[in-house]
C-alpha cells in the first residue's frame, strides 16, 4: 500500500476474499468479525433503513422475494427477516453468494429463520438471470467489480427486478482509508485488514455512480450515510 495514498481514481487491486477456494476456521473468523465491525459502524443499518423506504407503499400481505448477492454468512438477510417479522411483511429471503464454505456457514446461522434460503451461485450465470425478484440487496458487494461488468450486472438485473436494487458500499475517500488503519490496530486479522484497505480503494466517488447511474439509464437515488458509506436506490 502507498504511503500517501491515491483515491483518485479506483483500485484494480484484488482482495483475498475474492478467492472462493478460502474456507474453513480462517473464512469463518474473516465473516464474523466483518459483522462486528458493520454492526459497530452502522453499516447493516444503512441497508435495512433503505430497504424500509423502499417498501413504504408494499402492501404486507403479499409476498415480497429478496435476495442478498453477495450474501457471506447471511447477517445482512436474517437482520431483514428480523425486520420483516417485526414490522408484519411476508417475506421469502435468498442468500446468494459463490463461495460455497460461506453458504453452509450461513445456513447453520439461520436455522431459526423459515424464511430464508442460501445458494452458492455465481451472479453473472443463466441460472442467476432466470430468477426473479422484488428486490435486490448489494451490501459491500459491487465495489469488488470493475466497470463494465457492473454495469452488464445491474443492465441484466434489472430486467428480473420488480421494484429495486439497493446499494450500500464503500465512499472512496482518504479520510475512509486512514481511519480504517487505525481501526485495524484492534482486528487482529490479517485478511480482513489487507482486503478492507483495498476495498475502500476499489469504493466510490458519487461521481463513479452518477456515471453508472446514466449508462445504466436510472435516475440516480445516491446519499450519503456513516460511516463513509453511499445508499444507492435503482428503483424501477
Amino acid at each position: 500500500m502507498p504511503v500517501l495514498v491515491d483515491t483518485s481514481k479506483r483500485s484494480n487491486q484484488k482482495e483475498m476474499m475474492d478467492d472462493f477456494s478460502i474456507g474453513g476456521d480462517l473464512l469463518r473468523d474473516v465473516l464474523d468479525k466483518l459483522e462486528n465491525i458493520n454492526r459497530w459502524l452502522g453499516g447493516n443499518l444503512v441497508t435495512i433503513n433503505s430497504l424500509k423506504k423502499v417498501l413504504k407503499n408494499q402492501p404486507k400481505d403479499q409476498e415480497i422475494v429478496i435476495v442478498d448477492i453477495g450474501c457471506g454468512h447471511g447477517d445482512i438477510l436474517r437482520d431483514v427477516a428480523k425486520f420483516g417479522r417485526k414490522n408484519g411483511y411476508k417475506f421469502k429471503l435468498l442468500g446468494v453468494d459463490a463461495n460455497p464454505t460461506a453458504i453452509e456457514y450461513a445456513d447453520e446461522l439461520s436455522t431459526e429463520f423459515k424464511e430464508l434460503s442460501f445458494i452458492a451461485e455465481d451472479i453473472f450465470s443463466d441460472e442467476f438471470k432466470e430468477r426473479q425478484f422484488d428486490v435486490v440487496i448489494a451490501t459491500l458487494f459491487l465495489h469488488h467489480f470493475e466497470e463494465k461488468p457492473l454495469i452488464s450486472f445491474l443492465e441484466d438485473t434489472l430486467k428480473h427486478t420488480k421494484k429495486a436494487i439497493i446499494v450500500n458500499d464503500l465512499h472512496r475517500h482518504k479520510l475512509a482509508y486512514y481511519l480504517f488503519k487505525l481501526l485495524a490496530v484492534f482486528i487482529g486479522n490479517k485478511m480482513i485488514i489487507h482486503d478492507g484497505l483495498i476495498s475502500v480503494l476499489r469504493g466510490f466517488k458519487r461521481k463513479d455512480l452518477e456515471i453508472i447511474s446514466h449508462k445504466v439509464n436510472v435516475k440516480p437515488q445516491i446519499s450519503w450515510k456513516w460511516a463513509f458509506r453511499w445508499r444507492w436506490i435503482i428503483q424501477k
